[in-house]
């Protein structure tokens, strides 16, 4: 048995960087989108003619110098290819409600659009067709 998966998606906004004794740690999120479907499972056109799309959002982890390289070239926009594995928690928040959250624990990240230049500025492009409404 084998927890595998494989997103293809672009960053809702940089990574987030942190260390935890000797442990670099990174995580972003990471959206993926797909065709909008009717009741009878066709596509169709919003009202600007373009495929219409659900996006749907995922966590993603990266440790050590994987996430060494993800917090110094990753940005908002860039299109990547994580391969990981899943992993779910679960919590208590600070009002004692237990929380469930799902997570994806990344092995490997390709960078599928150009990684931002050290000192440079703005973001390499490629979001163009995620929704603009990032949930954070």
């Amino acid at each position: 048995m084998t927890n595998t998966v494989l997103l293809v998606g672009n960053l809702g906004a940089d990574p987030e960087s942190r260390s935890t004794g000797n442990t670099d740690i990174a995580t972003f999120s990471l959206g993926t989108s797909r065709p909008k479907r009717d009741s009878e499972g066709k596509t169709y056109k919003d009202a600007s003619g373009f495929t219409a799309k659900d996006t749907e959002w995922h966590r993603v982890t990266c440790f050590n110098g994987l996430g060494r390289i993800i917090a110094q070239h990753a940005s908002k926009g860039m299109l990547v290819s994580v391969r990981g594995r899943l992993h779910y928690t679960r919590w208590t928040d600070r009002d004692g409600i237990e929380r469930y959250g799902c997570e994806i624990i990344a092995d490997d990240v390709q960078f599928l659009s150009r990684p931002r230049q050290s000192g440079g500025s703005g973001a390499a492009g490629g979001g163009a067709d995620l929704d603009e409404d990032v949930p954070f």
